[in-house]
């Protein structure tokens, strides 16, 4: 599998939530024009985003291509042991699929512009 750094030249929407994303790419057509995000309009339409996945102990961040015909993880990293109060802060030990929580995304960011 590719490293963050693989990516950091792609198009992340770092404001896509996996709600947002099911919306956009399983319920298309159901989310309003001024929404946030455009809607889905073809076939070939894609969204990256990052989601935390904490299904396991402990949680994977999880970069996310969507399409209208399927969700692939084209980049799985753990989430660094540093930065697992901020996520459990906010979700506790909730089992799911999540946005990362802003100091995860500015980690995310920190490593995909190293050099």
């Amino acid at each position: 599998m590719k490293s963050l750094r693989d990516f950091s030249f792609h198009a992340i929407d770092w404001d896509l939530s996996p709600e947002d994303a099911v919306t956009l790419y399983l319920e298309w057509g159901n989310n309003s024009w001024d929404h946030r995000h455009p809607p889905v309009c073809s076939k070939s339409d894609s969204s990256l985003y990052f989601v935390v996945d904490s299904w396991q102990d402990p949680p994977v961040i999880r970069l996310v291509l969507r399409t209208m015909e399927k969700a692939e993880d084209v980049c799985v990293v753990p989430v660094p042991e540093h930065l697992l109060p901020f996520h459990r802060n906010v979700h506790g030990t909730w089992r799911g699929i999540c946005e990362p929580v802003p100091e995860i995304k500015a980690w995310l960011k920190e490593e995909m512009d190293k050099d």
